[in-house]
């Protein structure tokens, strides 16, 4: 350790990320004793008085950003953390729906690295502890802690949370989770607390979820069970037993995370009416989720990159392109330990031109192993951007739209290069 000289509570945020990434060399270094350990010593395992954890598969983003709209509007000061981000880091802490300057995280990582002492932290369990450093010091009423990968051995796990929310469970992450679903559950499931209530917003999960919740004596909210809902024309309505809201505003993201979210508020027993709900809805967004990132051209920028979430992508396309005569210009680039077949086979009854690109990076695929799962005659390129540029240039008339997906990293890119243009 003693040739990375640390930085100091001044330094620049580029500065602490250049070291941080430096200090230890796994990315993903699953396992808690050590974050666990360093947790313990700040006192950051309970950094609010209500702390809600969503896992899942698909939907964590989304359905930690429903829950912040609502209790921004019901008044409540929030911590939401969240990764990976899009274009800064500074995206993946929010505390009252805000991002915070770059000099409050280098302060944040300053404290994390004087309380660690010669204890090695990945870079996402120093992000995360320095995020649990920022809420308490902002003295914050609610945290919502997105997971990063799987649960149990996740670095979020060491927070003492209140609500466990699992929002979909499907296999991606195989090289960390394995390829069996139960395990995928189990892995998930893992967040769950005795005695304190659970939410699964996955309908018919796997045995283990449920099993686990046993085990433990968790309190498990099954989605088609203790909670449902429909949709039904412009609106939709949510139900918990006895209890019934109706005629609900369709959110900008998708209703089943929606559902899942008013579950978990539910069970936190936070001073939540019917109307912050409904204001919560109608007002929500999140950044690279159906995000109209340009009216003319119309561009819509979306992180779908498992064949569960290009799913969802492909029937929010179909509406758009109902009863017209609109064409769907593709650009996409994935990372190869994805189900590349997969994902794309489930888009490509709603795109009319593909324009695959490679990514840079040990994980990157090439666009000429996403061209192999494309139709024939098609232009592979050596970036987003020039793909992008290629897919604006050949839009015809207004009707057209190009559809960015495939990876954090692909909508990154082309959302910092949106912004910039602006």
């Amino acid at each position: 350790m003693s040739e990375h000289i640390s930085p100091n509570a001044n330094a620049p945020l580029s500065q602490w990320l250049a070291y941080l990434e430096a200090l230890h060399t796994s990315a993903i270094d699953l396992g808690l004793d050590r974050v666990s350990a360093v947790a313990q010593k700040g006192q950051l395992t309970k950094p609010a008085p209500t702390v809600i954890t969503v896992a899942g598969t698909n939907g964590k983003g989304s359905t930690c950003a429903i829950i912040e709209a609502i209790l921004l509007k019901a008044g409540y000061k929030t911590g939401v953390y969240s990764s990976p981000h899009l274009i800064r880091y500074n995206e993946r802490v929010r505390i009252n729906g805000k991002e915070l300057d770059d000099e409050r995280h280098s302060e944040a990582f300053a404290a994390i690295e004087a309380l660690r002492g010669e204890t090695s932290l990945s870079l996402f369990e120093f992000g995360t502890l320095s995020a649990l450093w920022l809420f308490l010091d902002n003295h914050v009423d609610v945290v919502i802690l997105e997971v990063g990968l799987g649960g149990r051995l996740d670095a979020t796990n060491v927070v003492d949370h209140d609500v466990s929310v699992i929002t979909s469970l499907a296999i991606d992450h195989v090289d960390w989770l394995g390829d069996d679903i139960e395990v995928i559950g189990f892995e998930k499931a893992g967040i769950f607390r005795t005695n304190k209530p659970a939410v699964c917003g996955q309908p018919e999960p796997p045995a283990s979820v449920a099993a686990h919740a046993d085990d433990i004596d968790a309190q498990l909210h099954q989605v088609g069970y203790q909670f449902d809902y429909q949709k039904e024309g412009d609106v939709w309505h949510w139900q918990c037993g006895a209890f019934d809201l109706r005629d609900l505003p369709v959110p900008n993201l998708p209703l089943p995370n929606a559902a899942t979210a008013l579950m978990a508020l539910g069970l936190s027993e936070l001073n939540v009416t019917d109307e912050h709900i409904v204001e919560g809805l109608a007002s929500v967004k999140l950044a690279g989720r159906m995000e109209r990132a340009s009216e003319s051209p119309f561009v819509l920028l979306d992180v779908a990159h498992n064949p569960h979430s290009a799913a969802y992508l492909a029937t929010q396309l179909a509406e758009l392109k109902k009863g017209s005569d609109v064409k769907v210009h593709a650009v996409v680039a994935m990372l190869h330990d994805k189900d590349i077949t997969a994902t794309l086979e489930e888009m490509k009854a709603v795109v009319d031109v593909w324009y695959p690109a490679s990514l840079t990076g040990p994980r990157a695929a090439s666009a000429s192993q996403l061209a192999e799962h494309l139709p024939e005659q098609i232009t592979c390129f050596d970036s987003p951007t020039a793909a992008f540029e290629s897919a604006k240039a050949a839009l015809n008339g207004v009707s057209d739209m190009v559809i960015v997906f495939g990876s954090f990293y692909t909508v990154g890119e082309i959302a910092d290069l949106l912004s910039k243009a602006e």
